[in-house]
């Protein structure tokens, strides 16, 4: 399997099980969370859209390191992998903080 679809597989999968096993926040179990989710995944499709559009990249990927699924406009699937969960950890960490805190 390519490296960088390696990565963003296990980034998910550490992301989810940190919710599971450690974190608790529930949060995955929200409207809000799904809802934020679609917002930033619209705003990740132009941008990133934009940046690796095989017409004219500038952001350009070794084929070798991805599968080679783009969709849409040429986005690599696995962007949208590394995108959840750098997003989710960073909510999921602000949402424990906030817990901590006694709110």
């Amino acid at each position: 399997m390519p490296e960088y679809t390696v990565a963003a597989v296990v980034s998910c999968v550490a992301v989810v099980a940190a919710e599971l096993l450690w974190l608790r926040t529930g949060l995955l179990r929200t409207r809000a969370y799904w809802i934020s989710m679609l917002i930033i995944f619209g705003f990740q499709i132009l941008v990133d859209g934009w940046l690796t559009k095989l017409s004219a990249p500038i952001v350009l990927y070794a084929d070798e390191h991805i599968t080679g699924i783009r969709f849409p406009f040429d986005i690599p699937v696995e962007d949208f992998a590394f995108g959840f969960a750098m997003i989710t950890l960073a909510m999921l960490l602000w949402e424990r903080a906030g817990n901590v805190k006694g709110r």
